[in-house]
């Protein structure tokens, strides 16, 4: 027979014949009473000490920087905090050859690795200036007019505070012993003032006696120019 160009045939699917039924009453109760309950400590939960927090293991990196930060402190007489912003890399090659001039370091530390140090050493007031990105600027000797002059023609590094001869300074207390004389000065100005007194005082001593020799080398003057001392006449006992 004759079948047509197109022909539809129903793919239907199959029909749900499981649907959710409850159990028997009598398998209820059966997995009732099998059902497994756990035994009861025997101290409440709350009364029992807190577990200890995980330790967290330290970084083997972590731990290389601190100790290199903390031999460049022990080891600087001047350590200065700067807030440090993007600048370019000659530039900042620029600033380290003339910093180095004078023997100071510039030492990229990060936040976390300066204050876990900070915090266990001298410095642990200069805690609050860790708050962005810094360099310290260390010397083994103190340079801070040396520094200071540095600085100024860099305004991308902004001196913070600084730490000179276990002195926590501010910005202003950097400049103002920047411009206190060196020590050389300072030990002859003292030196001149200690002596100052000792030689009044050995002056006034001397005075005295001194005066009271110009009075009788005049007197001795005197009776010369008048004719000569004369021998003093001869008392009633004299033969």
């Amino acid at each position: 027979g004759w079948l047509p160009a197109l022909q539809l045939l129903r793919r239907g699917s199959k029909a749900v014949t499981r649907h959710w039924k409850a159990a028997h009453f009598q398998r209820q109760k059966l997995l009732a009473l099998t059902e497994y309950l756990p035994p009861r400590p025997a101290l409440p939960p709350r009364c029992l000490p807190r577990p200890a927090p995980p330790q967290q293991q330290e970084d083997g990196y972590a731990r290389v920087l601190r100790a290199q930060l903390e031999a460049t402190l022990r080891a600087s007489r001047m350590v200065a905090v700067c807030q440090y912003n993007a600048m370019a890399e000659e530039d900042m090659a620029t600033l380290r050859h003339f910093l180095r001039r004078h023997n100071i370091h510039v030492k990229f530390v990060l936040n976390e690795v300066a204050r876990a140090v900070l915090a266990q050493s001298r410095l642990q007031n200069l805690l609050p200036l860790f708050v962005c990105r810094n360099i310290l600027l260390v010397s083994p000797e103190p340079r801070a007019r040396e520094m200071l002059r540095v600085l100024r023609g860099v305004p991308q590094v902004n001196l913070l505070g600084a730490c000179i001869d276990d002195t926590i300074l501010s910005r202003q207390g950097v400049e103002n012993l920047a411009r206190l004389p060196s020590l050389e000065v300072c030990q002859g100005q003292t030196v001149a003032a200690l002596s100052l007194l000792p030689s009044q005082t050995c002056s006034l001593l001397q005075r005295g006696p001194a005066h009271l020799a110009a009075l009788l080398e005049q007197h001795i003057r005197r009776l010369r120019g008048a004719g000569g001392a004369a021998e003093p006449p001869p008392g009633p006992g004299t033969a």
